[in-house]
């Protein structure tokens, strides 16, 4: 494998912690901003390393120290944010994905 190509493809990848303390990967899909606020949009992977098919995980961005040069992210709750979030993500990408409605 060519080593230029492994590490594009981990450049995306996030890796975080869920409740039980378990590394979860997730590709990094954007960052969208809403009312002065950020959030990311990350598709989870498999323990493959394929992409699941589904639903997206949208956490909001928490102020962090800029001198660590890590952000932390948090669950958001209001489900209004997050189907206006969701609404901006399907726009940017109506080309690149093929978005169920429920």
């Amino acid at each position: 494998m060519d080593e230029n190509f492994e590490e594009e493809e981990l450049d995306n990848i996030v890796i975080l912690n869920d409740e039980e303390g378990n590394e979860v990967k997730f590709e990094f899909l954007d960052l969208i901003e809403l009312e002065e606020e950020e959030y990311v949009v990350l598709l989870p992977i498999t323990e493959e390393g394929e992409e699941e098919e589904g639903e997206v995980v949208i956490l909001k961005v928490e102020d962090t120290d800029e001198e660590a040069e890590e952000e932390s992210y948090v669950s958001v709750e209001d489900e209004d944010v997050l189907n206006k979030v969701f609404e901006i993500f399907k726009e940017k990408f109506k080309d690149d994905f093929d978005f169920v409605d429920e």
